[in-house]
């Protein structure tokens, strides 16, 4: 089965509560899985034959949480082309907000320009929908699944 490289960017925990279910669920599901941590996650580079999901919240006006932040800049400022990666983007975010998920967008554009390609179109969970994300995460990854096995065959 498929390695997946699972990596979040968190203000207030809910992202990495989210990434850390999605992670359970994953290994329940015969995948091998990483959750990287945010301490060694600053010069990670996905390899290529391994599926990378994101799970992220947006701060600010749009931006990254700042635990994620050093690992956005290392792709963004080393650009390694990525045409054999699949990935896919879970945006957590508040939609009463102008700059709604806009973390998981830009993480989204970016490994877009490198070359990568979505498993899935990027999953936005809005708070004001619901309270728990990983709820929806849950549900998002049967679809998931489905579309990652039938390319297996």
């Amino acid at each position: 089965m498929k390695k997946v490289n699972l990596v979040f960017g968190t203000v207030y925990g809910s992202a990495q509560f989210t990434a850390e279910t999605l992670a359970q669920a994953l290994s329940q599901r015969g995948y091998l899985v990483k959750l990287w941590q945010t301490d060694e996650i600053a010069s990670f580079t996905p390899p290529a034959d391994e599926l990378l999901v994101v799970v992220t919240s947006t701060t600010g006006q749009g931006d990254l949480p700042e635990d994620i932040q050093p690992w956005f800049y290392h792709l963004k400022n080393t650009a390694p082309y990525l045409p054999e990666l699949y990935y896919s983007v879970i945006a957590l975010g508040d939609s009463s907000y102008e700059t709604f998920c806009g973390a998981g967008k830009a993480i989204d554009a970016l490994l877009g320009e490198l070359g990568a390609k979505a498993v899935v179109n990027r999953f936005d969970i809005d708070a004001c929908q619901t309270m728990e994300p990983e709820v929806e995460a849950l549900k998002w990854l049967e679809h998931w699944d489905q579309v990652i096995r039938s390319a297996a065959d």
